[in-house]
């Protein structure tokens, strides 16, 4: 642990240890947690068992309840992440069976699949705006609500500025002060020398309506991969409103994460190597990443009516990467080549939107209409570097470290000072009517948003333009749901996703192409769902098939027509639940089927092949229980598995099936009037050493290692 990030932890703790002389009025009184459905700032209570929430952010619509939702969603607490000690975002989806988790393409971004399609990390979206999140990895510290929303949601919230989304949504919704002030610090070990400290603060002032609360984190240390070394530290601070007629909030985070030797994926040549110990590290000892990432959003709504809202929502964020990476390509005998890469990356990103309510009857129907117009623009710098791609061998049983050779073989720009290459702007207005019908027993939603995508990419060295991009796009959305009791809602829907479409090259398999240079229109995935959901009041569950149809490039060489006549189409089947079906036993867990095929290809070869990397089953099951014959002792465990996944674009290679089972215990007590909780917690039980994704960035075939047993210890009190 870093001496400043102790310093900063401290200071922190004696600040806010002093608010409650400040916060504990005589005469203060309660503002319950009662969400207003459709309010733009208020988030919906925890389900039963407190694992999952009752319902969460919708769009444009706002927080809604899941079953008043004709769309698949379900929202992780804060309190899953804390008992798991998730790290980050990644480790809180390892519980959804419909999402998996991989890295980005040549780097270490955390990446997530759902519905066998990607989400960059920078395409969630952080309290409904898209761009201002830290686009490498999440600190988990920074998060009350991990949403997840299957399915396209091109009208919903809009095109994802990074390109993605097409399969679901993540957002993430910032920590929140409760009624009852907070102090809670934790100290933690992850394994070899890797230490964690935690300070988690919040008051509420004047009559409860203001609350602030702090979160300050930090993590050192070599951990159980063999000269992994990760430094983090995080800071986040949020303070809201809870007004009768008004409601604010407004949250800005700090993170700064480096990991020296990060173990990279790898890239196969020809057959699946077999997997090396999960505890191995064939990272070469100078490489890095390194990123530091300041972001913000401030989102308020106001009643102008009872009737009538308005809302505005602005973020932004500004951060600075840097990284020297060797990904090795590897042999089946596990004999390695890798070259150096260089890259450093500047972002500053804004993201606003705004909307207005309204709520009116005609007739027997009841309407909810909302409007919302919205906007992210990116300025990004980058610059390059690598070394000759004649690169250095290695061996992925027995690494074998190198000098680090010279970055000069290819270079793009300044390292120490990138010029702009990269502008984009995302913009959208959308209208719909949320119809309710028989006292609300039957819900219909309409509506349609309009799209344009702007880019502009400059030269690396010069500034000079280099090209352009200009798409725009109506996305329409129908969805109903149909509740023919309290327990049950049943529905469907029909949704968009959007990607930038591409630009024609001048030559395709030595033709020329008749219409090069023409740019596509924006790719327009379509969705079709239906479902059922059970909600128990202690326990529910979902089912629900789907299936996503995306256009992608084509060429004809009769005509010699490069278009969008390509197309990838991913149906299955989703089981899901959570709760607490008997008192002390909570579940949450679930089924995802797939079957994924490319059925209309630029390479004839491809056509009814799976993509790389979709798995046809993903199952989870997360099983917590209450030891009744010792109070506050809580077992639990885990087990995911995934199915084989494709390696190769003509299927002749897969990744085995992998399973990976986890188990913990908590032991939560009083001692000198004070609660501590002791927690405990083991992954990869069995350490077994696996492959545990292919690919996630499209079409790329690389390979992650599965981490090797980790034990996890902490404690935490409340004073």
């Amino acid at each position: 642990m870093t001496l400043r990030s102790l310093l900063l932890l401290s200071a922190a703790g004696g600040l806010f240890y002093a608010a409650p002389v400040l916060a504990q009025d005589a005469g203060s009184t309660e503002l319950d947690e009662v969400v207003v459905t459709g309010s733009q700032v208020r988030q919906a209570p925890a389900y039963q068992g407190g694992q999952v929430a009752t319902g969460g952010r919708v769009g444009m619509f706002g927080s809604q309840d899941v079953m008043d939702t004709p769309f698949t969603m379900t929202s992780y607490t804060e309190e899953l992440a804390r008992n798991q000690q998730a790290r980050s975002v990644a480790d809180v989806l390892q519980n959804d069976p419909a999402v998996r988790v991989t890295k980005g393409f040549g780097n270490f971004q955390e990446l997530y699949v759902i519905r066998g399609f990607p989400v960059f990390s920078d395409d969630m979206t952080w309290n409904g705006l898209y761009g201002v999140l830290p686009r490498q990895f999440v600190a988990s510290e920074l998060v009350e609500r991990v949403e997840v929303f299957h399915g396209a949601t091109a009208f919903l919230n809009g095109a994802a500025p990074g390109g993605s989304g097409v399969g679901g949504a993540f957002n993430l919704t910032p920590k929140r002060a409760g009624d009852e002030p907070l102090n809670r610090l934790t100290l933690g070990w992850d394994g070899g020398d890797a230490l964690y400290a935690a300070g988690d603060f919040s008051r509420r002032f004047d009559d409860n309506a203001w609350g602030a609360r702090l979160n300050l984190a930090a993590r050192d240390g070599e951990g159980v991969v063999d000269r992994e070394n990760r430094e983090l530290q995080v800071l986040g601070l949020g303070v809201d409103r809870r007004g009768d007629r008004a409601r604010f909030s407004a949250d800005i985070g700090w993170q700064n994460h480096h990991i020296d030797a990060p173990r990279p994926s790898v890239t196969p040549t020809g057959a699946v190597p077999t997997p090396p110990p999960a505890d191995i590290n064939f990272a070469q000892p100078w490489t890095y990443t390194d990123e530091e990432q300041l972001f913000g959003v401030a989102r308020g709504e106001f009643d102008l009516t009872d009737d009538v809202t308005v809302w505005a929502a602005f973020g932004g964020r500004g951060g600075e990467e840097a990284n020297v990476l060797a990904n090795p390509r590897a042999a089946a005998d596990g004999s390695l080549t890798a070259y150096r890469f260089d890259n450093a990356r500047e972002d500053t990103v804004w993201s606003g939107d705004v909307g207005v309510r309204a709520d009116l009857t005609t007739g027997a129907v009841d309407h909810r209409l909302v409007a919302s117009a919205s906007q992210v623009q990116l300025k990004s710098a980058n610059a390059y570097a690598f070394s000759s791609f004649a690169g250095f061998p290695s061996n992925l049983y027995n690494p074998v470290d190198v000098a680090p050779p010279a970055p000069d073989f290819f270079v793009g720009g300044d390292l120490d000072d990138p010029l702009t290459t990269e502008r984009s702007i995302t913009s959208s207005v959308a209208v719909a009517d949320q119809l309710s019908f028989l006292d609300g027993r039957i819900l219909a939603t309409v509506g349609a948003r309009y799209q344009e995508v702007e880019t502009r990419s400059y030269d690396y060295n010069t500034g000079a333009p280099l090209s352009s991009y200009e798409g725009d796009a109506i996305t329409p959305a129908f969805a109903v749901v149909y509740k023919p009791s309290d327990r049950i809602s049943v529905y469907a829907n029909y949704a968009e996703a959007l990607i930038p479409g591409k630009t024609a090259p001048a030559v395709i398999n030595g033709i020329a192409v008749a219409n090069a240079n023409e740019v596509l229109d924006p790719f327009r995935g379509e969705q079709v769902e239906a479902g059922v959901k059970y909600d128990g009041g202690r326990f529910g569950g979902s089912i629900n098939a789907f299936r996503i149809t995306l256009p992608n490039e084509f060429f004809d060489p009769a005509t010699a027509i490069y278009s969008a006549g390509g197309e990838q189409r991913n149906q299955g089947i989703e089981f899901a639940f959570f709760g607490q079906p008997a008192d002390g036993l909570r579940l949450l867990g679930g089924v995802t089927l797939m079957d994924a095929e490319i059925t209309r290809s630029i390479n004839p070869v491809l056509e009814g092949r799976a993509p790389i990397g979709v798995a046809d089953f993903q199952g989870n099951l997360n099983v917590e229980w209450d030891v009744p014959a010792v109070s506050g002792l809580t077992v639990e465990g885990r087990v995911v598995h995934t199915g084989s996944q494709p390696v190769t674009a003509d299927n002749a290679v897969e990744l085995d099936a992998w399973t990976r089972l986890d188990a913990g215990v908590r032991y939560a007590f009083e001692a000198g009037g004070k609660p501590l909780t002791l927690r405990a917690r083991v992954e990869n039980l069995a350490d077994e050493d696996q492959w545990v994704a292919v690919g996630g960035y499209p079409g790329a075939n690389y390979l992650t290692l599965g981490v090797p047993r980790t034990v996890r210890l902490s404690i935490s009190t409340d004073f």
